[in-house]
């Protein structure tokens, strides 16, 4: 699998991966959401990485680097909208992908990475934690708008 940041003509295919995701239709690229693809890439501290596989995105995740005042102004990374595509799955390629994100996170001297993710599922927490992140240390907590 080639790993890369994602670029302006990956949209369609990581549209395709978030209606996984969430269940449900991948929605038509009209101008609003162009808009925001174009403010996705331009924001030098948010990374889209893509896995692709025989010319086909089939992995993706978002880490966005924010700076920070503590920590001796080390920044911090937070990743999100990690998904493989539901024929892929089971065979690594997440794992890569967060990988790829790490380095990205050390790159930029980050002392922590925070990861979110909406499963509750034991499987997806065991993943998780065999890459490296725990659920002990932090709490989160959302607040929808």
């Amino acid at each position: 699998m080639e790993i890369r940041k994602a670029g302006k003509n990956d949209l369609a295919g990581i549209l395709r991966l978030y209606s996984q995701m969430h269940n449900i239709e991948v929605p038509a690229i009209n101008d609003d959401i162009k808009n925001v693809w174009k403010r996705i890439l331009e924001y030098k501290d948010q990374h889209v990485i893509v896995g692709i596989k025989d010319g086909t995105i089939i992995a993706t995740c978002v880490i966005i680097i924010v700076p920070n005042l503590t920590h001796e102004q080390k920044p911090y990374a937070f990743i999100e909208n990690v998904v493989t595509d539901e024929n892929h799955r089971k065979k690594g390629f997440a794992s890569q992908i967060l990988e790829y994100a790490r380095e990205i996170a050390v790159r930029e001297n980050c002392y922590k990475i925070m990861l979110l993710t909406s499963s509750k599922e034991d499987s997806v927490m065991r993943f998780y934690e065999k890459a490296g992140y725990n659920r002990n240390d932090k709490t989160a907590f959302i607040q929808w708008l």
